[in-house]
């Protein structure tokens, strides 16, 4: 049978983008579908936008730790509306950049929504296309729950589009865009309360990470309530005004903010993709108890296997929407592992296993590898050693702020093989990328002994570790 494309991608984000120039690059004949702005999440509303206001952000606490080091006190004043636009314009630039990398590879560029028709027909603007491969690449949405007052709540789509700063914040969410945000907003000058579950942020991540981003966040003046109930968020003419319980108090508290941002969690993005017509089936749909998104609860995500194959031989699914790792290097991995495997006679399958991940929360924090925990169960309390260290920055030697970083490897005694890195601190992000390179190849404690340490720096407390 004749297609129209050998390969037909559904979705312009990072694994979409990747997967469709990659397959290009092999000969195929490529195109891609994409109702938003080329670049997905990650460019367009998320980790590249985000990192640019984290960016924004330090600058307030760089004017007031400059007064340790002899500079006259800064009475500076955020233009809220000229970060903004920047920013926004930064995305667009980046946007028609990977349009314009799309024409150098060949990749046609539908700028519409795609649905599946059967397993090798998609629906686009209204016509009918044939390919042998369907790549589906959609991405995730964040999700709210189904509580009273939701339709005045932000997601983090929404905190890139205010056009006035909010002076107080209520955010809801435990997870790392609810962190990285309450940072943001806390240095550009609003007044933040951030509302969690539980007792620490970050669930799954290194115990002393979360307690090290936790302090860090208290001792930088964010109020964060833990332990509570959302009960539901009514407007009032004061302002958005929640309400909550609080674990061990019998009275229902409230709190009054001009804005409240939900990021209680993502979910992959597969309403109205037409996956029932094409036979492709998904996995963790059955809570029905789970908030919500485009009809699917949160977890649901479409079902792969390691050479992120669906059910149906032709069709694949990379990233978020299987929600394995939802990281943009994952995407971007398991995107070109499938375009080799399938277009360029190169079988292979993008490794999950220890993937760095930075938060970019203030502390910022990074981690590789396994946690205490996890090491602890698989290989035993006793066959694990523990090395960490917490101190002082130099930097804020003269700075008399109360900041802390925390550095912890994870070893296996057996081996002495490196199982686990975690860091919070500055340029956590920074240094645990050189450390994932070690850890990947399989160094051991004695390794990092061996090597040399750059003095004086934080980095250098990796290799000093007694």
């Amino acid at each position: 049978m004749t297609y129209d494309y050998d390969l037909f991608v559904i979705g312009a984000g990072s694994g979409g983008l990747a997967a469709s120039k990659r397959a290009a690059s092999y000969g195929a004949k490529v195109a891609i579908a994409e109702q938003d702005l080329v670049g997905g999440t990650c460019v367009i509303r998320g980790c590249v936008p985000k990192k640019l206001l984290v960016y924004a952000s330090k600058f307030s606490h760089l004017f007031h730790d400059a007064v340790g080091y002899g500079w006259s006190e800064v009475q500076s004043h955020l233009n809220w509306e000229h970060l903004q636009t920047s920013v926004d314009k930064e995305v667009h630039r980046l946007s028609q950049l990977h349009i314009s990398f799309l024409e150098k590879a060949g990749v046609e560029l539908f700028p519409h929504r795609a649905t599946l028709v059967d397993p090798h027909t998609v629906e686009v603007d209204g016509r009918k296309i044939t390919a042998d491969k369907i790549l589906i690449a959609v991405g995730g949405e964040a999700v709210k729950p189904n509580l009273p007052g939701m339709e005045y709540t932000l997601t983090s789509r929404e905190m890139f589009l205010l056009k006035e700063q909010p002076k107080r914040l209520a955010v809801l969410g435990a997870g790392y865009i609810a962190v990285e945000f309450a940072g943001i907003m806390h240095g550009l000058g609003t007044q933040v309360t951030q509302l969690i579950r539980g007792d620490l942020f970050l669930k799954g991540f290194d115990e002393d990470v979360r307690i090290g981003i936790f302090d860090g966040m208290k001792h930088r003046g964010i109020n964060i309530v833990c332990n509570m109930t959302l009960k539901g968020i009514e407007k009032t003419p004061e302002g958005l005004m929640l309400k909550y319980s609080e674990l061990g108090k019998d009275t229902e508290s409230t709190l009054t903010v001009d804005a409240v941002l939900v990021a209680i969690g993502r979910a992959p993005l597969l309403g109205g993709l037409g996956l029932e017509n094409a036979g492709v089936e998904t996995v963790n749909c059955e809570d029905e108890d789970m908030p919500r998104n485009d009809g699917y609860s949160v977890n649901c995500a479409i079902k792969v296997d390691e050479y992120s194959r669906t059910i149906q031989p032709n069709i694949f699914a990379v990233g978020d929407c299987t929600n394995r790792i939802n990281l943009t290097p994952v995407a971007i991995g398991e995107g070109r592992a499938f375009a080799d495997t399938e277009f360029g006679n190169n079988s292979r399958i993008f490794s999950h296993q220890d993937v760095p991940t930075a938060v970019f929360s203030q502390p910022e924090a990074a981690t590789v590898g396994m946690t205490e925990r996890e090491a602890k169960q698989k290989f035993g309390e006793d066959d694990v050693q523990i090395y960490r260290a917490r101190f002082r920055p130099m930097f804020h030697s003269l700075t008399g702020a109360d900041e802390k970083v925390m550095v912890k490897l994870v070893i296996d005694k057996n081996t002495d093989r490196v199982l686990g890195a975690h860091m919070v601190g500055d340029n956590a992000a920074e240094i645990i990328q050189g450390i994932a390179i070690a850890l990947k190849m399989g160094a051991t404690k004695k390794d990092f002994d061996a090597t040399v340490g750059i003095h004086p720096s934080t980095a250098e407390e990796f290799v000093t570790l007694r």
